[in-house]
């Protein structure tokens, strides 16, 4: 059975999806709630340590969802990237995701009340990214380049609602990827010497 603070934070989960960060301050979101500031000042502490609570408990959803993905893929062959678009762009996601992306972009233009969230959040994701990659590309510059060009698309995304073009983006990423890793020279195995001290 869910704790009172337990059941809160889905509430403000909710409330979140439907209202937004720009915007939030404790009296309206407590009516809304139909419970008052005092009772979550007292669970939380502050209207950050709400946030940190509210959205640590989300992210930490999202990413037991897309791990759990990651284990029952059908193709150890799939495209990670293709893979964690499918899974971000679904129904259930979507909000979720779009609410963290608004988190980033108020932890940019204003650091000093949401910079913690956006660092912690950028840490989480980029170790996502990497569990999905075959071992032999889990570099940080492999993690760092489709961690940026899914920010960019899911940005764009947000912006124009544009799924099918967005998503089409995506499989063209993937392909030049694919051609390029396709057209590199293989280098020729290092052949060692025979030993002359062996027996003639």
């Amino acid at each position: 059975m869910k704790s009172r603070k337990e059941i809160l934070i889905d509430e403000l989960v909710g409330y979140l999806l439907g209202h937004g960060l720009s915007d939030l301050s404790l009296r309206p979101l407590a009516e809304a709630l139909g419970t008052s500031a005092r009772l979550l000042i007292y669970h939380f502490g502050s209207k950050e340590g709400l946030l940190t609570e509210v959205l640590d408990s989300m992210q930490t959803r999202l990413r037991q969802s897309f791990s759990s993905l990651i284990e029952q893929r059908a193709s150890p062959s799939a495209r990670p990237l293709k893979l964690f678009w499918d899974w971000a762009i679904a129904r259930e996601n979507y909000p979720h995701l779009k609410l963290l992306y608004e988190l980033q972009i108020l932890a940019v233009q204003n650091p000093a009340a949401y910079g913690q969230y956006l660092q912690r959040n950028a840490s989480n994701w980029s170790v996502l990214i990497g569990t999905a990659l075959p071992e032999a590309e889990r570099t940080p510059a492999m993690v760092t380049l489709l961690g940026a060009v899914f920010d960019g698309l899911f940005l764009e995304l947000m912006s124009t609602g544009d799924r099918k073009r967005t998503t089409q983006a995506v499989l063209q990423f993937i392909r030049l990827v694919d051609e390029a890793r396709e057209a590199r020279p293989v280098m020729p195995r290092k052949t060692t010497k025979a030993s002359n001290t062996g027996p003639r």
